[in-house]
């Protein structure tokens, strides 16, 4: 399997700095050219592996995504009216099938100051949503996550969150396992939070299902089989720019 990693997106919103990086995982999808210009997440379209595909993630209180505390909606549906609530949104346009590290630092912004929870979304009528995800509160925050987008022909259907059941930080005294499934840090021992550890977020994206023309998306297989603990070797020229917490995650 051959990869290679560039820096392709920079995004300053509000407060929020994100740094996207992408690796190829397989080389059909490295050298294509874009079709998609669909460049809200809130637009439908349908995707080739090569195009760049432009998505959310609101962060926000766990309610806030739900209509009538019930049915969880998509930050696109106007009914959550998320904009006048106390929440973030950042967006991001990776490559389609290529395993990607989003990094958010969360030194100027703090999750558990916007609700503490995250969703993942895109589209409108075809509108697809992860559930919300814990990411922090006053006593803890959770800085490793591995999001897979599934599409069938071409169509986002699902975003969903996998966790490893806290193996990738198991016997590591500087973590705690929440709820059997997330590893945590101590948010006093976060930076501006009294504590001098770098808890920037970082969420691993890659893809499975088909695109618009049947060809199959493999990265999320790749991950799989790689395992979260050997990863890291994909991202081995970008290990300055990340934080050192990360080399126990991939």
């Amino acid at each position: 399997m051959s990869s290679s990693s560039s820096q392709t997106l920079t995004l300053l919103i509000v407060i929020l700095a994100i740094t996207s990086f992408h690796n190829t995982v397989d080389g059909g999808g490295g050298g294509g050219t874009n079709t998609n210009h669909i460049y809200s997440p809130c637009s439908d379209t349908r995707i080739q592996r090569s195009d760049g595909f432009t998505f959310g993630i609101a962060f926000s209180s766990r309610p806030s995504f739900f209509l009538n505390q019930t049915v969880l909606l998509s930050p696109c549906d106007r009914r959550l009216t998320l904009a006048a609530m106390n929440s973030q949104l950042s967006l991001f346009r990776p490559k389609i099938d290529e395993i990607s590290l989003l990094s958010i630092n969360t030194s100027a912004f703090f999750p558990d100051n916007y609700g503490g929870y995250m969703v993942a979304f895109a589209g409108r009528k075809y509108a697809a949503r992860s559930i919300p995800a814990f990411i922090a509160n006053s006593t803890f925050i959770v800085t490793s996550f591995t999001l897979v987008m599934e599409f069938q022909k071409g169509r986002l259907q699902n975003l969903y969150w996998k966790r490893d059941g806290c193996a990738s930080c198991k016997g590591n005294q500087n973590f705690v396992c929440l709820n059997k499934q997330d590893c945590a840090i101590r948010t006093p021992s976060c930076k501006g939070r009294g504590g001098t550890v770098d808890c920037s977020l970082g969420i691993q994206l890659a893809f499975s299902g088909t695109d618009k023309h049947l060809a199959v998306l493999n990265s999320w297989y790749e991950v799989e089989n790689l395992k979260q603990y050997s990863l890291y070797g994909l991202y081995s020229n970008l290990k300055s720019s990340l934080t050192s917490q990360f080399n126990s995650f991939f």
